[in-house]
């Protein structure tokens, strides 16, 4: 007989840095983390939580569609057209709008004082929702409120399970991308 726990859907969280180097390494991890924890998880089909953010969010996606049932909760940490004008180009706008299109549920939260502050609720909405952390970062502090890092303190003192796909995040103040070198794409398990 199943235990309720093992049917039903299984929440999974995403956070990540925004710009990523050697994304075919990071990619090969996030596969291998999503593999894991459907191992881990088995009979439960998958709900991605994410923000839908440039970078870890949607390469996350990326790998988590292919596998087929999985569902999408979009946490937006503004309104949708205020959220937009943080996507520079006009492809990385489009492919937001298609990912929300698609989400299965779109939870815009609240206004904040800041927009770091709408960041951070974000990352906490999703933690508060996820019941596994898939997590795209550099095992560095923040570089700011809301960051990948908070989250990830979030989720260790609840115990959360949590899948690490070490990657590097981007040299301070700027946007150039920086790597891991061997360690790019490696993962890590956290309770899981």
């Amino acid at each position: 007989m199943a235990r309720l726990q093992d049917v039903g859907e299984l929440t999974i969280g995403v956070t990540g840095h925004r710009v990523l180097a050697e994304p075919d390494k990071v990619v090969a991890g996030v596969e291998a983390a999503l593999a894991r924890i459907a191992e881990t998880h088995p009979g439960r089909s998958l709900t991605m939580v994410s923000a839908l953010a440039e970078g870890a969010d949607r390469l996350a996606m990326a790998a988590a569609m292919k596998r087929g049932g999985t569902r999408l909760v979009a946490v937006l940490p503004l309104t949708k057209y205020d959220y937009l004008a943080d996507f520079e180009s006009a492809k990385s706008k489009d492919e937001f709008l298609g990912l929300l299109a698609g989400a299965d549920e779109v939870i815009e939260l609240p206004p904040r004082a800041s927009r770091e502050a709408a960041y951070a609720a974000a990352g906490d909405a999703i933690l508060q929702r996820a019941e596994v952390i898939l997590a795209i970062w550099d095992g560095q502090d923040a570089q700011g409120q809301g960051g990948t890092a908070e989250v990830i303190a979030g989720a260790r003192a609840r115990s959360k399970p949590t899948a690490w796909i070490h990657a590097g995040n981007r040299k301070p103040g700027t946007m150039e991308p920086t790597s891991l070198g061997p360690d790019q794409g490696r993962v890590t398990f956290e309770n899981l």
